[in-house]
């Protein structure tokens, strides 16, 4: 790697005059379509963050500030009203206005090629979504929501004029009218038939596998991109993309190797961007029973005592993550957001690591001998995850818990976990806003698809104690009342620890010299952001 390192400062210098228009990103994960309201995934989120726009938009710190709609207010704790964006057009050069919203949400009620309730968990919690004129969007709530414009910058808006013109009406109980009516496919966004927004790039082609072209949008209302063109390419090893950034055929890779930044420091033509985030990686632990890769996937599942659950975390040793597969660039986790945040609780230490302490948990709850379970993780989508689930597997077998490993890309890896297929898998989690909040509603309460709770709730883990404290957060405006349940709420997970978190990540994305990128604490990769020095 050293000699790869110094042989490709040569090329480096030639590649950034012969494309100057021409930005070409090496992503760590390929995106699983281009359709905007299918699948949340960070690498979905990056490609479609080019091409489309929402309500409201998260800046690099997470921070929610204007999009489509240049502000919004409260008429109550149910009530909002957004102004929209005046000017906006389309690719297709129509105008965009307030029937595009609704439209959008609609169809978000309608996409049959949704996989695990990624956006319609926040649509179904609506009980309005009207045009006020072609500039205002009311939208009710059936409870209140605090969090409101931080879950509209998920949703992406697209224009009506995609399927006949016909009315429609907002309306959850009847899927907004829509059964039997045509709503645009996943298969023609793939085939960019489909795929048209306001964002500052269009798509030119979608290569699942392969590399999606994007060509800039001259007719953007905003702050114009200074590429010309975008490739994005699916890279998932981090050897060929560091590889590639040095041979001249990337500007801008994502998750180089930790163990090669020191070396990527110290060469001249390189340049670096490290950003912490709130990503945390966790493992979710099955409830069911039996549990399909637990004790053979038959009878009993030791997961479902919480002093098992317990005697898993400690066998794990986040500090040495951290530091040793990590290579420091990762926080070892003490709870299920960094301290400071809001609904955290303060001046708890890392979770702790005593292995002797979990071997006596499992003999006092039956399992001496201890049993056998599979562990299913990405081997290309989070930093070092591989490395990571290969490190607790080994922990868990010290501690007499016989792990096997199975590791996939994450193509196949998250289609699976939303079918509910594995019983063990880690996972990874960046949160929109700085709010314990919106981890435990979609990933610990119990599951209830009409209120949009627990729609990544796949261990099907549910505690009434627990979802007094959360749920009632969820519809509380009071700060200070809200953030009391939310820490109600992390001391009984904590206790119970269906979810096990291991650490927080920090973003790293190398780039050649004669570009400058801040990255971002989402870990998205958005060619808008970069620039030339």
């Amino acid at each position: 790697m050293k000699r790869i390192l110094m042989a490709g400062t040569a090329c480096l210098a030639l590649s950034g005059a012969a494309e100057a228009q021409t930005l070409r990103i090496a992503m760590a994960a390929e995106p699983t379509s281009a359709d905007p309201q299918q699948y949340s995934a960070a690498p979905n989120s990056t490609l479609h963050n080019h091409i489309f726009e929402s309500l409201v938009a998260l800046d690099a710190r997470l921070k929610a500030g204007p999009g489509l709609a240049t502000g919004w207010s409260r008429r109550d704790d149910t009530t909002w009203v957004f102004q929209l964006r005046e000017g906006v057009k389309f690719h297709n050069g129509q105008d965009f206005t307030s029937a595009d919203v609704v439209f959008s949400m609609c169809r978000i009620l309608n996409n049959e090629s949704e996989l695990a309730v990624s956006y319609s968990s926040v649509v179904r919690r609506f009980t309005r979504v009207e045009a006020e004129g072609p500039n205002t969007v009311v939208i009710g709530t059936r409870e209140p929501e605090p969090l409101l414009p931080a879950d509209l910058s998920s949703l992406r808006i697209i224009p009506a004029s995609l399927v006949p013109a016909r009315p429609i009406a907002f309306s959850v109980a009847d899927n907004c009218a829509g059964a039997g009516q045509p709503w645009p496919t996943l298969a023609q966004f793939n085939d960019g038939s489909a795929a048209i927004g306001t964002g500052p790039f269009r798509l030119r082609s979608f290569g699942r596998s392969g590399v999606t072209e994007l060509s800039r949008f001259d007719g953007y209302w905003g702050n114009k991109p200074h590429w010309s063109e975008v490739r994005l390419m699916p890279v998932t090893a981090a050897g060929p993309r560091l590889a590639g950034l040095l041979a001249g055929d990337h500007d801008v890779v994502e998750a180089p190797a930790t163990g090669d930044i020191p070396r990527l420091r110290a060469n001249a033509a390189m340049r670096l961007a490290i950003a912490p985030t709130t990503r945390l990686i966790f493992l979710q632990l099955d409830q069911r029973q039996p549990a399909p890769f637990v004790a053979g996937g038959t009878g009993e599942n030791p997961l479902r005592d919480a002093r098992v659950r317990q005697a898993l975390s400690l066998a794990i040793d986040r500090n040495a993550i951290a530091s040793r597969v990590m290579d420091g660039l990762a926080l070892p986790a003490t709870q299920f957001l960094p301290e400071g945040m809001f609904g955290t609780l303060p001046g708890l230490p890392v979770l702790p690591y005593d292995p002797a302490r979990a071997r006596a948990l499992l003999a006092e709850a039956g399992y001496a001998n201890g049993f056998a379970l599979t562990l299913h993780a990405t081997n290309n989508r989070y930093v070092n995850d591989s490395r990571v689930i290969q490190a607790i597997g080994q922990y868990l077998n010290r501690i007499g818990v016989r792990a096997e490993v199975d590791a996939m890309p994450s193509n196949v890896f998250f289609g699976r976990r939303a079918r509910r297929e594995f019983s063990v898998p880690m996972g990874g989690w960046a949160a929109s806003a700085e709010e314990t909040l919106l981890f435990f509603r979609t990933w610990m309460t119990t599951t209830n698809r009409e209120r949009g709770l627990g729609g990544s709730n796949y261990g099907n883990w549910s505690n009434a104690a627990f979802d007094a404290a959360a749920v009632t957060a969820v519809t509380t405006m009071d700060d200070a009342e809200r953030g009391r349940l939310l820490r109600e709420a992390s001391r009984i997970a904590l206790e119970e620890m269906p979810i096990l978190p291991i650490h927080f990540e920090s973003a790293v994305w190398a780039f050649r010299r004669g570009l400058t990128y801040a990255g971002r604490m989402d870990q998205q990769t958005l060619a808008q952001e970069v620039h030339p020095e």
